[in-house]
């Protein structure tokens, strides 16, 4: 799955401009032009990162930033300031409320995805390190997988349920607690969600049989079957 994005911004040409460049690097974006038509949005589904322009009509994106990061349902998610507001108190103000970032208007498009590049890092997953067993190799920090140096092209759900697994190796786990653990938004999903994201999983692992290891025990859950050291893996 691509990284989805969610823009709260009045402006046609400045969503426009979002659709472009971000889809020209592999992202879904959806667009909306305030607060209350984003918040209708979320609640039929939560994204990997939302931008937000200060000044919308009726709810400020300033407050927008403060209602997502009280719930725990949207505490999670990545939250990116657009905005022609420049003065440093202004920044300091989002920040304080919770954005991960603050990027000005006018903005270089290079620079704003270089920058949701970074937040989509620094939500990897938590105490994250680099993780290696029988050929697989995960990477937090560059978000990269690759097995036997054969690069494997994850989207974010899948990544972190890769690393979760891989975290507990053998351990079995229930389709509610992946749910709760890599999802980590308290999402109102169908448990069927996860054997959706599983099979996509072991599909982009397939080849060498790295898919086989994402194994099913019956009644009860997923697990992650540990692989014998590699020369790789004990460098």
């Amino acid at each position: 799955m691509p990284v989805q994005i969610l823009v709260v911004d009045p402006d046609p040409a400045v969503q426009q401009l979002l659709r472009l460049n971000f889809g020209s690097a592999g992202y879904l974006v959806d667009c909306y032009p305030d607060a209350e038509a984003a918040l209708v949005r979320l609640a039929r589904g939560l994204p990997d990162l939302v931008l937000i322009e200060w000044d919308l009509p009726g709810q400020s994106g300033e407050t927008l930033v403060r209602r997502l990061r009280a719930h725990a349902r949207t505490r999670g998610l990545g939250l990116i300031m657009l905005t022609a507001r420049s003065a440093e108190a202004d920044k300091v103000l989002a920040l304080e409320s919770g954005a991960d970032d603050y990027v000005t208007k006018p903005f270089s498009p290079r620079e704003l995805l270089a920058r949701t590049q970074s937040v989509l890092r620094r939500l990897a997953p938590a105490g994250a390190a680099e993780m290696r067993d029988g050929g697989l190799h995960l990477d937090p920090d560059t978000l990269q997988v690759s097995a036997g140096g054969r690069p494997i092209m994850l989207g974010p759900i899948e990544f972190r349920l890769l690393a979760f697994l891989m975290r507990h190796p053998e351990r079995v786990h229930s389709r509610p607690q992946l749910l709760d653990r890599v999802w980590g938004r308290h999402a109102v999903l169908d448990e069927r969600t996860v054997d959706t994201h599983v099979g996509r999983l072991r599909q982009a692992l397939g080849p060498d049989g790295q898919g086989e290891r994402i194994q099913t025990v019956r009644g009860a859950g997923y697990r992650f079957a540990a692989g014998l050291p590699t020369l790789a893996d004990a460098a």
